[in-house]
């Protein structure tokens, strides 16, 4: 086997440089799909994963030229571990604009009152909130229609003119700007309040009413009422600013489509 090895390095030269590129590379894509929004998914099973992985290393490599800037590496496991760690902040910062969103539906799940109303996700044998899991998907599905998926792939492409794949020194203040890291963390609360804003300010006048109720006629049971009125005037206002919604969810994801 060796030997057969060894006659087709001769025949091909670039083979042993391609296959070590393709090994970079493959590993920066792994880290990637592990916390990049749409991919690290659990119905996305690890099955598709990897060879969804091994199909776009091998379109990707020839357009890297890894034979213009073939160093040697220090390390290869090295080289490796580096090329995992890059590829998963680049996708821990993806999944940040996403996270948004779901912060938001949990807000709007927890003051109509639908924490309790969970059912069973069979992708994920765990127990998800309806109302959540509902607003999550419209997130992703406007995430992938303004052409998130693009933006994805063309960060992680960027990513190798800052570190190539051979480099053993992550370049992190080239790599990830803290200022705009601080932004993106500090937009999951303020996204999420603007998201929920409309529900919360219906829920507590709500609220207000029915404290007024309580005062003027004690015998009226309040704390029944609320849980009548809550979920039907939160679904009542969710199906009012639905476009409104989209818009600012589309509004949000377009503001960080330049950012590569």
């Amino acid at each position: 086997m060796e030997a057969i090895i060894a006659e087709l390095i001769k025949m091909f030269p670039k083979i042993n440089t391609y296959l070590m590129a393709g090994t970079f590379v493959f590993a920066r894509l792994i880290g990637f799909f592990r916390f990049a929004p749409i991919f690290n998914r659990k119905d996305f099973p690890s099955l598709v994963k990897i060879p969804l992985a091994l199909l776009v290393t091998i379109f990707i490599v020839p357009f890297l030229h890894p034979e213009k800037c073939l160093t040697q590496c220090d390390s290869f496991m090295l080289s490796i571990v580096l090329n995992i760690v890059v590829g998963a902040m680049i996708g821990y910062m993806a999944q940040l604009i996403t996270i948004a969103i779901d912060c938001g539906a949990e807000m709007i799940n927890m003051q109509m009152g639908l924490s309790s109303a969970t059912a069973l996700d069979p992708t994920t044998s765990a127990q998800v909130s309806i109302l959540t899991k509902m607003i999550s998907l419209m997130g992703i599905l406007i995430f992938i229609n303004l052409g998130g998926v693009y933006w994805l792939f063309k960060a992680l492409l960027r990513s190798f003119e800052i570190f190539p794949m051979y480099s053993a020194h992550i370049p992190l203040p080239q790599l990830i700007k803290m200022d705009l890291l601080i932004k993106m963390s500090s937009n999951t609360l303020y996204m999420g309040l603007q998201i929920a804003s409309p529900i919360l300010l219906a829920t507590l006048a709500q609220d207000i009413i029915l404290g007024v109720i309580s005062r003027t006629a004690p015998q009226v049971n309040v704390f029944q009422l609320s849980f009548l009125f809550k979920p039907v005037l939160g679904a009542a206002i969710m199906v009012w600013i639905l476009p409104m919604l989209m818009n600012v969810i589309e509004e949000y994801f377009l503001s960080f489509a330049n950012i590569i």
